[in-house]
């Protein structure tokens, strides 16, 4: 009996000290910016459709506010990858040595718009004053690279206010805490199309943001090291959920309609009308040297990255 005790508790042992077992699904665990919108929903509609599944992977997503929530947790080492990471967040946190590493891009060009109040007098950018405010979500965000834009461009006297999320947002704009807010599709469409607000600005009046990654995947240098072979697997699931979204099949519009809570109508409008399957292109990052002239203005780094340290941040996975 003690013998048999003893190969039963050498069993167990060595069943836990196995590698987990062929075929399994590999947990990958996400931060991602701004629940609801169409090009941060890749992840979602990709697990729906059984994308990721397919290549082995599991995903966890917790979904945040701004850059600088999707950020932190990877710095961390909490979670295997951030998107929707402002550009200029991913920037700074390295140039202060954080362990963060761009493994692609996820927006080059922006669908955000900013609104007023529809009994505001301000019914575009140059009528703001240094009187008002403008809205952006959080620090180092790609909505605060898009107001920065915003006042170098226009030469407004502005000041500018962190306000959250889209929700957080309209309720400081209609509550008269914030002259001009921000959004993006779908949030917001339904209270400009009832005249409750006004559209002021797209991002993309700012000519420099149309030709700039503003947002990218971020991922733990450790994490990049220890499972590179995953985050390649994530990325191929990834690039096949794009060219399912932007493809004929009715099955995205109505996942996506019930996931960011609107009509199918509104979901085929945002994707149509807002997001051009370029805006969500990964493989490659766009204007990285007008941001890091950016960053240097706006103190996020002291000094332009050199071409070794660009090297050592932006690892395109392809």
């Amino acid at each position: 009996m003690k013998t048999r005790l003893l190969a039963l508790a050498a069993a167990a042992i060595a069943a836990l000290a196995a590698p987990p077992r062929a075929g399994a699904d590999d947990l990958v665990k996400l931060t991602i910016g701004q629940r609801g919108n169409w090009d941060t929903s890749i992840a979602q509609l990709g697990s729906r459709a059984g994308i990721f599944k397919r290549h082995g992977i599991e995903l966890e997503m917790v979904y945040t506010s701004g850059s600088g929530e999707t950020l932190q947790p990877v710095i961390g080492g909490a979670v295997d990858a951030g998107l929707a990471v402002g550009t200029l967040g991913a920037l700074g946190a390295y140039a202060k040595g954080a362990p963060v590493r761009i493994i692609a891009a996820q927006a080059t060009g922006a669908a955000d718009y900013w609104y007023a109040k529809a009994s505001s007098p301000i019914t575009k950018l140059t009528d703001l004053t240094d009187t008002n405010t403008i809205a952006y979500s959080t620090n180092g965000s790609s909505t605060n690279s898009v107001v920065r834009a915003f006042i170098d461009e226009f030469k407004l006297k502005v000041k500018t206010m962190a306000t959250g999320n889209p929700s957080a947002t309209l309720t400081a704009v209609m509550t008269g805490q914030v002259d001009v807010g921000w959004s993006a599709p779908p949030f917001g469409l339904k209270e400009i199309d009832d005249g409750n607000t006004r559209l002021i600005a797209r991002a993309t009046d700012a000519a420099l943001v149309r030709g700039q990654t503003i947002r990218v995947i971020a991922v733990n240098a450790d994490v990049l090291l220890k499972r590179k072979e995953v985050l390649g697997r994530f990325m191929t699931a990834y690039r096949e959920t794009i060219a399912y979204m932007y493809s004929d099949d009715p099955r995205v519009i109505k996942d996506y309609g019930e996931f960011a809570g609107v009509s199918e109508a509104m979901a085929r409008r945002v994707r149509d009308d807002f997001f051009p399957s370029s805006l969500v292109n990964p493989d490659e990052i766009h204007g990285l040297d007008s941001l890091m002239a950016e960053a240097v203005t706006l103190k996020f780094i002291p000094a332009p990255l050199t071409k070794e340290q660009v090297a050592e941040l932006v690892q395109i996975q392809k």
